[in-house]
């Protein structure tokens, strides 16, 4: 049986966190998601996602922080993050740190063809 590789959706808003775990199943990944920073911290150390769906505002621990933990994190090194954010400037400033940036609100079938890339 083939596995799927993971994708973990870190993001706080239901109807976008529903449209990035579609999209992400349609492109061929397992997904999970994650509402909040502390929760992604505690999963993060559990599994080796091949994908990450960041929102940089998310409750209890921000986006901003995980991503420097994922990134100074070497099993994690492999994951492709995509950043998910309507803040502009602050996506700014990480852009760095991610493997793209998109900027809200993202489209079922951008993200869809998207992913499918990553695989």
């Amino acid at each position: 049986m083939e596995t799927k590789p993971l994708a973990l959706i870190i993001e706080d808003d239901v109807d976008q966190n529903l449209v990035f775990t579609t999209a992400l199943e349609q492109a061929g990944y397992q997904t999970e998601s994650i509402m909040n920073g502390r929760t992604a911290q505690k999963r993060l150390t559990e599994v080796v996602p091949k994908m990450i769906i960041l929102d940089l505002h998310i409750p209890e621990v921000a986006g901003g922080i995980l991503l420097g933990q994922i990134r100074n994190d070497q099993r994690l090194a492999q994951a492709r993050v995509i950043l998910a954010t309507a803040d502009a400037a602050l996506a700014d400033e990480l852009h760095a740190k991610a493997d793209l940036i998109l900027l809200k609100p993202i489209s079922f079938s951008q993200l869809s063809l998207l992913a499918k890339r990553f695989i």
